[in-house]
């Protein structure tokens, strides 16, 4: 992999350190450091090892959700932000290509007649979801009949779930095996009905940020670094994202 150029430094790190988002809501990816209290996980060590590269402190900042983490973009708080890729977001961020995919799918309650991913898009279904979660995006645009009901945090929405008796539940499937363990007699369907696309992104205009950026989740996807951190952080369910056409 090239060294950075001057260029691409000062546009990742315009004030002199590597500010990078996360979103904490992500347990796959983010989680807390018992002993410390701070932030841990895959992406926070993708983000100190940019930052080992490009040769300037990393400063971590936590957002409890994908959707304040993306809203902030445009504010400038952030250099580097770690989020699934959607078409929404892409208005404020120039993404890379995936460096890993998550499957999502739905858990349906116990004694449901519904059997298929193709039977949830039907009239009078209701699907519990994290609001403003990449997957909740996807249905957004995809759904045509089915409505979706939204909380924030996957625990609400669990619950939102089993209190309205809700139809469906949809998020990625590490996280229904939890729910699904939670509530005996209940099924998760096979297949997905998408797969989140986790990448990396920098604010609309850093072209050279944007670039090595790139470059850089290419080479830690392709040198193993992304698997080996997957493995180091003891994640199931994650799968490192093919190389981009």
């Amino acid at each position: 992999m090239t060294e950075p150029s001057a260029a691409a430094r000062s546009e990742l790190a315009p004030t002199g350190t590597l500010r990078v988002g996360i979103n904490m809501g992500n347990f796959l990816l983010t989680r807390k450091d018992p002993a410390t209290g701070e932030a841990a996980g895959i992406v926070v060590d993708l983000g100190r090892e940019l930052g080992r590269r490009l040769g300037v402190p990393v400063r971590i900042l936590q957002y409890e959700n994908p959707g304040k983490l993306a809203d902030a973009a445009k504010t400038g708080v952030w250099d580097v932000g770690f989020l699934g890729a959607e078409p929404q977001r892409a208005q404020e961020i120039d993404f890379t290509p995936a460096y890993v995919e998550i499957e999502s799918t739905y858990l349906v309650p116990p004694g449901s007649p519904i059997r298929r991913i193709e039977d949830v898009d039907r009239a009078g279904v209701r699907i519990a979801i994290s609001e403003r979660s990449a997957y909740d995006l996807y249905l957004t645009r995809n759904l045509k009949h089915a409505e979706l009901v939204r909380e924030r945090g996957a625990e609400n929405v669990f619950k939102r779930f089993v209190d309205d008796k809700l139809d469906a539940l949809a998020s990625l499937r590490p996280r229904l095996i939890i729910d699904h363990a939670n509530l005996p007699g209940s099924r998760i369907l096979d297949g997905n009905f998408t797969s989140v696309q986790q990448a990396s992104g920098t604010p609309k205009g850093r072209p050279n940020a944007a670039r090595y950026l790139r470059e850089f989740i290419e080479h830690v996807k392709a040198s193993g670094l992304v698997a080996q951190l997957i493995e180091k952080n003891n994640v199931q369910g994650l799968t490192v994202a093919p190389k981009a056409d």
